[in-house]
Order: structure tokens, then C-alpha cells, then sequence
């Protein structure tokens, strides 16, 4: 129902007609005044919004952030672009591969928006677990190198990011492959009917044709066109991603079509004439006369392509990256084999329209282009490639300002993964778990004392119900003043010495507690617990790191350094983190019940006796049982509680095989019941007596 305003649309310069502004080179939305009011109007009439309620409000900021979230999924994000729809999952495609990723989501509500926007199954966002950048990822390793044929253009990146130095090595064998100036044609149709033209002329010559294109709905509207005009082709995307290596293996035949998208390496070269050891290897058991007769054929094709002039590169519109660009010209004229390249362009790419448009305009305008017409010049080319360098700056600006915030992250999870490390190798654990009671301990007084170096009696002695309920057990606090109290003169206790006093009392606690179980066990159950809380606690700082960066450009109108108060208030929230893990880590021992086998087995005879009076009272009245347990075996039977709430209507397996026992005699579920109610003996008794 929100209608897009035009391209190009400012508010400096007046009114904008549309509800929203859509920025494709930031990938951002906004909306505009009249869309602003549409909006609130569609959510009131929908229910989401009261009356006269703004959706700027506070208690509305997640209502906004849906209506921002789907407006992004309907405008910036393309099927068979950046996503496609297999077995009623949105699948991702990687922009700069071209392959599908499985199992990856956007965030922000982005892939629920695209899931409610395709009319599939909105799946739970995912909660980060544990994040890291690419960067930060690679400076773990104390060695980095590397080689690509294209590096050349992110050497600047390199030197940053890794402190790497790019080197440019000569070709094995001279380079003679032909890269031709970019046709710029005024129109989409125009583009597409010059490209066909020119896979049909290279197609007569014997020659293989590789067609580049930057998304899956490119790719299938150029196979539709040569379908159309009865060209054999064959189509790699992230849909046939499965066949790629027979394609590509098979892309170097005479008069072969390839319409690859994103085509990078491949893990597969694309040699003139085919690949020979790909038809070795489809045979079953083949001879070394068919291999003869097979490579014979091969050098045959062979010469034909490169007397033919090698692999034709036709591309549909250039990357973003000149990367990109560069790795699919790359593909011919390896190994000092002949091949040309060519770039077709229009005013309608993504590139053009973003980057280039106004000026590109302005240049067609000068020579005065008309309908059908086409420049080929090198200004063209020229031009194409200040804009690439403009969006790779711009890229690159994006992925330094994202490293430099994971910097602060990068030491926070340095920090915790080192704790976890120790809690994990530790062998004995329990002067881990005296340094974290410490903490907690020291944390929870110093809170009440409110910043005070000592404190009177009875105000100590107020403090006892909140000690308490921190720790879930009782505390002798007039002891330990007694104790401390030795000089009759002391009016005030110290805070340090409360605390080491308190600790102490705790500690002993703790030690009673367990003194049941074994050193292996204590270390075993105390880990879990410590690893249980961390592990949890980090899971949601993640999450709260995650939301403080997304909003912390705004401190920028406030006149403030975003990253400086980024970096202060994450460093608020881990200290704050690590004080959580303590106190809950020593919380959770603190209310732990430790019960020794002979009051196990007690208890379980106790409530089996109970059970069984039940039952009997019920047999009389044929009323149902108080709910007691779902079911409780003969303490010979286990030797620890198995014990548990369950309703009325009980589960269990309505099978024939299930036994019961109905005053000593066994009785199968399906069977009429014994006190003569009439009832099947699962729908009388059974319902009641529910042994496993």
C-alpha cells in the first residue's frame, strides 16, 4: 500500500511525492511525512496501533522497526538476486560468488520480513552465540599469505587491515588475450539484442562464448533470449550449483554457451576444446585406445578453438568490485592462449543508475546519442571504473568501521573464551569457585554499604534479609559483628572486614553442602554449573552489543564520537557481565540441595506408600486419585528419585503389550477393567495406576 518515490527525490528540493525515500547505495529506507501517516493509518485500521498513538513512541520503536524491516524486504532485496525460494526455505546467495548459502539468515528481522513477503513459514530469529569478524578471524593466525590473480586492486585493504605487502608476479606465458572497450547502449532491450548478435557471430566461428551476468534473474532472462532464438546454452547459477564442475569442465567445446553468474575460479579451468579426462572419466572402464582416441579428438577441438580465437568473455554489466570483473576476464587466455573480452553496459544497471547515471547522462547528451545507438570509447570504460573505486572505498570504509567496533568485541571475547578455557582445564576447581564467591560476595556488600568504608551495627544487621535472598541460605550476621566487635570502643564495622567474615561463613556452607560428594563429582557439578551461567550470560550480552551498535550512530547528533562512546558503553556492559556471572555462578551453588541415597530411597518409599492409599480409597468411590506422580517403581527397582507432575489425562502408549497390575493381578490396558465398571481398564483404573 506505500508507494516508492521517484529516484532521485530530495526533500531540500520540495515536497517528495511517495511515503518512502528508498537509498540503494546505503541500502536504507525512510519515510516520509505523508508515509508516516499512511503508515499509522494502515496499523490502526489493522489493530497493531491505538488511536491517536505515534509510531515514534517508545513503546512502538519495535512496531517501526517491523514496518522499516518489511519495507527493506519488499524494495532492496530481489528474488533470484539476493535470495531464492527452495523447499519453502529463502535461501541466501552470496553477491560476490554467486552460491548459495544454506543456513545463513540475515538479521535485524530482514529474513522474516522476506519470509512473510514470499508467504512462507516465519521461522524464530536466530540469537548470535558467538560472532567474530573475517579480519579478526584471519589475525588469529600468526603467519598470513596468500595468493590470487586478482589482489592488485585491494592492495591499499591488505596493507591496512593485515599489514601485507601485495607482489604482481609475470605470467608463466605472455598474456595475448584482447580486452575490448564496454559498449554502452541507451536501453536494457538494446543490450541484450547486441549481446545475443554477438554469441550468434562468435557461435559460427567454433569459438566457446562465457557469459557473465551479476544475478540468477539475469542469467535465466539471457538463457530465455537465446532460447528464443535457438542458440544451445548451458545455465550455471545457484540453482544447478550441483552441476558446476561438469559445466564448466565441458564450457571450452567449439561453439560451447556458457551463461555462468559470478563466475570466479571454480575450482575448474576451462580448457580450449573441452576437457578430455571429464569423458575419460564418464566412461565405465575405459581402454587406453579409447583414452588414445579420446585426446586425439581433444587436440583436434583444441586447435580448432584457438585458430578460432579462443574463449569469447561477454559480460552483461559490470560488479560493483572490479574484482569481480576482473576474475571473469581471467577465465581466457590462460597459459598464453588467445581469448578476447567485452563488457556490455546500459543506463539501466545497477551500477550506472547508482553511480554513474547524471554524469553518463550528461556525456550522451554532448555527443547526442539517439535510440539504437551505441558508444564504445574509452572514456566509457574509464568512467565505469572511477565509479567501481568509488563503491570499493565505500565498501571498504564499511569494513573498517565494522572492524573497529569487533576490535572492542575482540578483546571482551578474548577475555571470556580465556575463562572458559580455564574453567574447562582446571583440574581442581574449587579455588575457581572461592575467587567467584569472593567476587559475589564482596559485590552484594559493597551494593548495600553504598560506596561507605564501614557501617554501623544495625545498619549490618538490616542488611541480613537482602544477604539472604542473594545467597538462599540463612546467615549469622550478629555473630560475626560479635566477633568483630572485640574493641568495645568500635562504633562502625568495616566493609573489607565484613566481607571477608561473611565469605567465610559462606564458604563453610558451601563445604557441608557437597561433602556428600566425591572430588570428581563436586568438580564435575560445580564446572557445569560455572560453564551453564557463562555461556548464557555471554549468549545475551551478544545480543545487547548488538543492539547498542545499531543504535549508536545517533549519540552523533548529540556532538558526540560514536566509537568513543561505543567502546565506554560496552565496556559498562561487560564489566557488568562479568560481575553477573559471579553472582548468578554463586547464586545457583548457594540454592542447591545436595540429598544423600538414603534420603532418596526414604522419600521414594514415602510417596509410593502414599500413591498406593490412593489408589485404594479410589477403588472404593471409583474417583479419580489426587495427582500425586506420574509413576513411581519399587525402591529396589532405583536407586535415585524418578519423580514427576503429570495430568490427569495420562499419555502413555496405548498398547496391548503395556501390563498393569490391578490387585495383584496383571492387567492389559485394552482389557475390560476388573472392578466391573464396564470401562477398557486404561479408561477406568489404568488412569490412575500409571506404571511404566
Amino acid at each position: 500500500n506505500l508507494v516508492a518515490a521517484p529516484p532521485g527525490s530530495d526533500p531540500k528540493n520540495g515536497p517528495i511525492e511517495g511515503d518512502f525515500l528508498v537509498d540503494e547505495k546505503n541500502r536504507s529506507i525512510e519515510l516520509t511525512d505523508e508515509g508516516h501517516e499512511k503508515t499509522e493509518g494502515l496499523l490502526v485500521a489493522a489493530g497493531l496501533l491505538d488511536e491517536g498513538d505515534s509510531l515514534y513512541s517508545a513503546i512502538n520503536l519495535g512496531l517501526l522497526h517491523h514496518v522499516q524491516a518489511g519495507l527493506k524486504a519488499v524494495t532492496l532485496f530481489q528474488r533470484d538476486v539476493h535470495y531464492l525460494v527452495q523447499q519453502g526455505k529463502v535461501v541466501i546467495v552470496d553477491e560476490h560468488t554467486g552460491r548459495l548459502m544454506p543456513g545463513r539468515r540475515w538479521s535485524d528481522g530482514i529474513h522474516q520480513s522476506i519470509e512473510a513477503k514470499e508467504n512462507l513459514n516465519v521461522e524464530q530469529e536466530n540469537q548470535t552465540l558467538a560472532s567474530t569478524t573475517f579480519q579478526n578471524y584471519f589475525r588469529l593466525y600468526d603467519k598470513l599469505a596468500g595468493m590470487t590473480g586478482t589482489a592488485d586492486t585491494e592492495a591499499y585493504e591488505f596493507h591496512q587491515i593485515y599489514g601485507l605487502d601485495v607482489v604482481v608476479l609475470p605470467t608463466n606465458k605472455p598474456m595475448i588475450r584482447q580486452d575490448m572497450d564496454d559498449l554502452l547502449y541507451m536501453s536494457k532491450e538494446e543490450k541484450l539484442e547486441a549481446i545475443a548478435a554477438d554469441i550468434l557471430e562468435n557461435n559460427k566461428l567454433g569459438r566457446p562464448v562465457l557469459v557473465g551476468t551479476r544475478s540468477v534473474e539475469s542469467s535465466e532472462e539471457v538463457a530465455a533470449l537465446l532460447k528464443k532464438k535457438g542458440i544451445k546454452h548451458e545455465v550455471l547459477n545457484a540453482k544447478v550449483h550441483d552441476r558446476e564442475a561438469q559445466i564448466v569442465a565441458q564450457a571450452g567445446s567449439p561453439s560451447a554457451v556458457t551463461i555462468a553468474t559470478n563466475m570466479a575460479g571454480r575450482g575448474t579451468d576451462i580448457v580450449l576444446g573441452g576437457n578430455w579426462q571429464a569423458e575419460v572419466d564418464a566412461l565405465d572402464q575405459p581402454t587406453p585406445a579409447a583414452i588414445a582416441q579420446i585426446k586425439e579428438q581433444w587436440l583436434k577441438r583444441h586447435e580448432a578453438v584457438k585458430t578460432a580465437g579462443g574463449l569469447h568473455i561477454l559480460s552483461t554489466e559490470r560488479h560493483e568490485s572490479r574484482r569481480i570483473d576482473n576474475q571473469l576476464r581471467g577465465r581466457s587466455g590462460r597459459q598464453g592462449d588467445p581469448g578476447s573480452s567485452r563488457f556490455y553496459l546500459c543506463l539501466d544497471d545497477e551500477l550506472m543508475r547508482i553511480f554513474a547515471a547524471e554524469r553518463m547522462r550528461s556525456m550522451i547528451r554532448k555527443v547526442g546519442m539517439e535510440q539504437g545507438e551505441v558508444i564504445e570509447h574509452r572514456w566509457v570504460t574509464k568512467l565505469i571504473e572511477n565509479a567501481q573505486r568509488k563503491v570499493e572505498n565505500h565498501n571498504f570504509d564499511m569494513r573498517k568501521n565494522v572492524l573497529e567496533y569487533d576490535d572492542v568485541a575482540n578483546e571482551q571475547r578474548q577475555l571470556i573464551y580465556q575463562q572458559r578455557n580455564e574453567i574447562l582445564e582446571t583440574e581442581d576447581f574449587s579455588e575457581f569457585i572461592e575467587g567467584f564467591y569472593q567476587g559475589a560476595v564482596y559485590a552484594a556488600v559493597e551494593s548495600l554499604a553504598f560506596g561507605r568504608a564501614s557501617a554501623p551495627p544495625e545498619m549490618v544487621l538490616s542488611w541480613q534479609t537482602d544477604l539472604e535472598a542473594t545467597f538462599h541460605q540463612p546467615l549469622n550476621l550478629q555473630t560475626i559483628l560479635t566477633e568483630l566487635q572485640d574493641d568495645k570502643a568500635r562504633k562502625t564495622i568495616t566493609i573489607a572486614a565484613l566481607s571477608d567474615a561473611l565469605l567465610d561463613q559462606i564458604l563453610n556452607a558451601h563445604e557441608q553442602k557437597l561433602a556428600l560428594l566425591s572430588t570428581t563429582q563436586r568438580n564435575q557439578l560445580e564446572r557445569e554449573i560455572a560453564l551453564s551461567v557463562l555461556d548464557r550470560l555471554w549468549k545475551d550480552h551478544l545480543l545487547m552489543i548488538d543492539h547498542l551498535r545499531q543504535g549508536i550512530h545517533l549519540r552523533g547528533y548529540a556532538q558526540k564520537n560514536p566509537k568513543q562512546e561505543y567502546k565506554r558503553e560496552s565496556h559498562e556492559l561487560f564489566q557488568r557481565l562479568l560481575g553477573n556471572i559471579q553472582g548468578e555462578v554463586v547464586a545457583t551453588l548457594c540454592a542447591l540441595q545436595v540429598t544423600s541415597p538414603q534420603e532418596v530411597t526414604a522419600f521414594e518409599e514415602h510417596e509410593l506408600a502414599a500413591r498406593q492409599e490412593e489408589i485404594a480409597a479410589a477403588q472404593q468411590t471409583h474417583e479419580p486419585a489426587p495427582e500425586r506422580i506420574a509413576f513411581i517403581k519399587s525402591p529396589t527397582e532405583i536407586g535415585m528419585r524418578e519423580v514427576a507432575e503429570t495430568k490427569s489425562d495420562s499419555s502413555a502408549t496405548d498398547s496391548g503389550a503395556n501390563i498393569n497390575y490391578f490387585d495383584g493381578k496383571k492387567v492389559a490396558r485394552n482389557e475390560p477393567c476388573p472392578c466391573g465398571s464396564g470401562k477398557k481398564f486404561k479408561r477406568c483404573h489404568g488412569s490412575l495406576a500409571n506404571y511404566g
